[in-house]
């Protein structure tokens, strides 16, 4: 009889722990435990830690209560503008209520992806191309509230939403490629005309200062040629002024009148007196006769006199009187 029991005691010992072991469950941090007790929704969602369920009876479910990062597949789509473009984004979602995850929704991972596929390709289409390709930050604004009002039904919340990635066609890509080359190229000619207006200006100044200083200009052109022959080059180029050339040769044209007129004035002054004592007509030489009519040469009889107009006319009549 006392073997009876013992053999009683141990099956009972044994069924115990086959029960216990059936029964425990753990309950990690991140998680939850919805149990449902035949078919119904226990009224307590377990805690992390060890738990007991009846057997049989009693079935649960952990859910994590993690926050989630689910990619969403690229969505092919046609903007406002009329541009098709290919657009994926990623979400990151966490479930608050674990019991709403369980009963209200049949898979929430499966229910938030579709969301947010049909999300974002609705946000696709309100967009323009522009807006998708600098704004983002306001189209992910705008694609969390469309996802996250839906999603609190499910005891999800919806963390945040980003769009990863907007692919172009290339015909899109070239035309855009184009119309940055054209906009650089129109800066960079706004650009040199705004110099050149601010260099004209600059030199309008300086011509007007020159002008007022003729001894300016000779200073630059020597500051030009220390320039130029500071970059040791074995032929140096001297910029010569047409100006300083025309004064020059004025100049010379002058000199040579002023002496004309000069010797023609001496031999004047020497044939008068000899005239006076021989009491006969003025006979004078051929090369006199020729300075006092004012025989100048061609080029010299064009030149200005210095000293006023009408000076060899004046001389040539007071001979004659």
């Amino acid at each position: 009889m006392v073997a009876e029991l013992v053999t009683a005691g141990v099956a009972l010992a044994c069924t115990g722990a086959v029960y216990l072991m059936a029964a425990a469950r753990v309950v990690k941090q991140y998680e939850r435990g919805v149990v449902l007790r035949l078919g119904r929704l226990a009224s307590e969602v377990r805690q992390p830690g060890f738990t007991m369920i009846v057997p049989g009876i009693d079935r649960m479910r952990k859910v994590n209560m993690q926050i989630i990062t689910m990619p969403v597949p690229a969505q092919e789509g046609i903007t406002r503008d009329n541009v098709t473009v290919r657009v994926d984004a990623v979400v990151y979602f966490k479930v608050v209520d674990a019991a709403d995850a369980v009963i209200r929704v049949e898979d929430y991972r499966f229910a938030v992806s579709q969301m947010a596929q049909t999300s974002l390709r609705s946000i696709i289409g309100k967009s323009e191309l522009d807006d998708l390709l600098s704004n983002r930050e306001k189209l992910n604004q705008g694609l969390e509230l469309m996802m996250d009002s839906p999603a609190i039904g499910w005891g999800v919340t919806v963390d945040r939403v980003e769009i990863k990635d907007v692919s172009l066609p290339e015909t899109m890509k070239r035309s855009m490629a184009r119309q940055a080359e054209a906009t650089r190229d129109r800066r960079a000619r706004v650009i040199n005309a705004d110099a050149e207006l601010q260099a004209s200006k600059k030199l309008a100044e300086a011509a007007a200062a020159m002008s007022d200083q003729p001894a300016a200009l000779q200073l630059r052109l020597l500051q030009t040629v220390v320039a130029v022959a500071a970059e040791k080059n074995s032929t140096l180029v001297l910029p010569f002024p047409v100006e300083l050339l025309r004064f020059l040769e004025r100049s010379g044209l002058q000199a040579q009148a002023q002496t004309a007129q000069a010797e023609a004035q001496t031999a004047r002054a020497e044939a008068e007196p000899a005239a006076h004592a021989e009491g006969a007509a003025a006979v004078e030489p051929d090369g006199v006769a020729d300075l006092a009519e004012g025989a100048l040469p061609a080029e010299l009889a064009e030149v200005p006199d210095l000293q006023g107009a009408g000076g060899v006319d004046a001389a040539r009549g007071a001979e004659r009187g």
